[in-house]
């Protein structure tokens, strides 16, 4: 797993790439207080879990943040990383199995293969692109 820094704001975590052949146990990739959560699992047949249901609750603050991370399900993608002042951080290809998720900052993707496909998760609710996003002026794109 690749933890990506902001240069700006010391010690901030704003993305992370996280490879399919790292994946060994369940792994909590995201902290418990970011607004996504994924965790990874290499699991054996005939693993079975408890069923269940999710419940709605309460939450502590009306203050969120979108954040995304995309799954590559067939194909390869550069994805492109931002700081928290829109200053680009470094490149990184993800492939089949491979993912990246953001925090903050900013982000873009290339698409560096025809027919490639990806999983797209991001937190809601929604309210349009006007009230979720900042353009970054990237010259590159």
């Amino acid at each position: 797993m690749k933890k990506i820094y902001s240069r700006k704001e010391k010690g901030k975590l704003l993305h992370i790439i996280n490879r399919i052949s790292e994946i060994t146990e369940r792994t909590n990739i995201c902290t418990d207080e970011q607004f996504i959560q994924l965790a990874t699992m290499r699991l054996n047949k005939g693993k079975t879990f408890s069923p269940h249901k999710h419940i709605w609750k309460e939450q502590k603050s009306n203050r969120t943040i979108a954040q995304e991370s995309w799954v590559v399900i067939q194909g390869s993608v550069c994805v492109h990383l931002y700081d928290l002042d829109e200053k680009h951080i470094c490149d990184e290809i993800i492939e089949k199995g491979d993912c990246s998720i953001t925090f903050e900052g900013g982000h873009t993707y290339t698409i560096l293969e025809n027919d490639t496909v990806v999983y797209e998760y991001k937190t809601g609710p929604y309210y349009g692109q006007k009230n979720d996003k900042i353009f970054i002026n990237d010259h590159r794109f």
